[in-house]
């Protein structure tokens, strides 16, 4: 029996700085999770996917991360996403030293 479809978004690495991105519904790539694309849908995440694959001069290693639909949008299900929206685990580079919304600064 075929387990039932999670919520997904995509995810990547930026080409040119190394970040983590999200791809959101207006296609463009954003760096905060919370402003990703949600995908319910396992058709259409698989043709999200296969956009963000096209975009080989802007991203690196597109794939479908599961998510969990928090209060502040999607939340990251396993813990490789969870460190990776955190980006850098040195506090002085990065996301982490940016960081200005709460949900971010939890990340340190």
């Amino acid at each position: 029996m075929q387990r039932p479809f999670t919520p997904k978004v995509v995810t990547a690495s930026d080409l040119l700085i190394g970040d983590v991105i999200y791809l959101a519904a207006d296609d463009s790539w954003v760096r905060e999770l919370s402003r990703a694309e949600v995908i319910t849908d396992e058709a259409h995440a698989q043709l999200r996917l296969l956009h963000a694959e096209g975009q080989q001069d802007r991203v690196v290693g597109p794939y479908l991360a599961e998510v969990a639909i928090g209060e502040n949008g999607p939340e990251p299900v396993h813990f490789r996403e969870e460190f990776r929206r955190c980006g850098p685990s040195n506090l002085r580079h990065g996301k982490r030293e940016h960081a200005e919304r709460p949900a971010e600064r939890s990340c340190a």
